[in-house]
């Protein structure tokens, strides 16, 4: 690679011929080209910073190693190493404006990442940008690397990163479900199955039941990240490790461990590491399972929410906005109806991930550049999501205590809790009745000397019809 400097540009050659380059660019002329050949999706990378970092700590490592086997001089390493704790510190990211979304399994961004940590490392050194004999992007910051194993290497470092940023996020949510889980614990509600009328339980079950489903998530994404920690640093090129010393991967491993401070380990098998994105696919769908659940909520709370007088108006959800231009008064559940959209499209992302895992050829998988994207996009979207819906949603809710009551008095449900004491075919018959003449259950049980008023209350008491209980009442089946 050869270079020229002008006052406003320096020419960069390569094997495709010579380009001017912005002098101001610490990126050089393959990240330019990338540049040119990639106006993809719109999405950069320097609009995911954890990415970033990602290629950072892997160049770091790998100096660190090359130093230790002799390949870069100690002013070479000191440089590179300075270079990529400046991008770690959150400098120079704008120099990375390569879109996520290319061809060649990510050789742009591994160069884009080389361009930038060199040329910033000649200036470290004294040199001109672009004066590569003293640090070269592909003989130096490069060294004993290919694309196939740092790129890689960098997006599970990011996604690690991306998994501990999303965790408290989530936990929040769950927090706000259960703070209006003991808010509500005495508003006594009907539960509902298949949208139809099942038994009575509280809105404090409700919300508590949301906060478990989405707690037990928490397992599965550690799991699924805890796969991003096992790389493939060493393979090279498909994984047998040509143009890496003896000795480099074990190095290179052990110091990613030192700069983060977590346990990596390096893959088993090389080879068929170089050509495996599961670990993707793994988190990608743990992803989805979150996604899934806060579907399910979201759209419990617009159901619970609907009316305000023609639906079931069992809660109030925060007014944000009006609802329409053209229907005066109306408000409708946008928060949720949000959060909807961003699970529909985290589902979409898993299904691409999924579809480009499968796409893996021989020695490599040449679409990994789109799963990394659809995965860093996925965490973007459910913290922005779920922030909006706990700041702007949940915590605002409120109960129409009176109204849930009332719903629970009239529904024909609550003959369910007298099958132990009537049997099952009498309560049919209740519950028919109860259908055709509009009357309440209660009182058709009355009217029919079935049960005396005292045992009735008994049964139909709230606290006995929301958990297992024993009740001291001879059956009159």
């Amino acid at each position: 690679m050869e270079t020229k400097l002008t006052e406003e540009t320096r020419v960069e050659s390569d094997l495709i011929g010579a380009r001017e380059i912005p002098a101001a660019a610490l990126y050089g002329v393959q990240t330019l080209r990338g540049i040119e050949n990639f106006p993809i999706s719109k999405f950069h990378l320097n609009e995911y910073p954890l990415f970033i970092n990602g290629l950072a700590i892997t160049k770091m490592a790998a100096a660190m190693a090359n130093y230790e086997l002799g390949l870069l001089t100690e002013e070479q390493k000191d440089a590179i190493v300075q270079a990529c704790q400046e991008i770690l510190n959150g400098e120079h990211h704008e120099q990375f404006p390569v879109d996520m979304i290319q061809g060649g399994a990510g050789t742009t961004t591994n160069m884009n990442a080389n361009e930038v940590i060199a040329n910033r490392a000649l200036e470290i050194m004294g040199h001109k940008r672009g004066e590569y004999q003293y640090c070269s992007p592909n003989d130096h910051v490069n060294c004993s690397q290919s694309t196939n194993d740092a790129y890689p290497t960098a997006i599970h470092i990011g996604m690690y990163y991306e998994n501990l940023r999303f965790l408290p996020y989530l936990e929040s949510v769950i927090g706000a479900f259960r703070k209006k889980g003991e808010e509500f614990a005495h508003v006594i509600k009907m539960g509902r199955t298949q949208l139809e009328d099942a038994v009575p339980m509280t809105l404090g079950q409700t919300f508590n039941g949301f906060a478990s489903i989405l707690k037990d998530e928490i397992l599965h994404l550690n799991q699924a990240a805890e796969d991003f920690l096992t790389v493939n640093m060493g393979a090279t090129a498909i994984g047998t490790g040509i143009c890496a010393e003896p000795g480099y991967a074990e190095k290179c491993v052990e110091a990613l461990s030192r700069i983060t401070g977590f346990h990596f380990k390096l893959s088993a098998d090389l080879v068929g590491a170089t050509s495996d994105t599961s670990c993707l696919v793994g988190y990608a769908s743990a992803l989805k399972r979150v996604a899934v659940k806060m579907n399910k909520i979201c759209n419990d709370l617009r159901l619970l929410a609907s009316g305000p007088r023609c639906g079931l108006g069992e809660i109030n959800l925060p007014a944000m906005q009006p609802g329409s231009s053209i229907m005066p008064g109306k408000v409708n559940p946008v928060i949720p109806e949000v959060m909807n959209q961003i699970c529909y499209k985290v589902i979409g992302n898993e299904l691409c991930v999924t579809m480009s895992g499968e796409a893996a050829q021989m020695e490599l998988n040449a679409m990994e550049p789109v799963m990394a994207q659809c995965c860093f996009e996925s965490v973007d979207l459910m913290i922005n999501g779920m922030e909006t819906l706990r700041t702007r949603c949940i915590e605002g809710i409120t109960a129409n205590e009176e109204h849930c009551k009332m719903n629970v008095h009239h529904s024909i449900g609550v003959v369910t809790a007298l099958n132990p004491v009537i049997g099952y075919k009498n309560s049919t018959k209740i519950a028919k009745e109860a259908m055709a003449t509009g009357k309440s259950v209660y009182d058709l049980v009355l009217e029919h000397g079935i049960l005396n008023k005292e045992e009735l209350d008994t049964i139909l008491s709230p606290e006995n019809m929301l958990h297992p209980v024993k009740l001291d009442i001879q059956p009159r089946r």
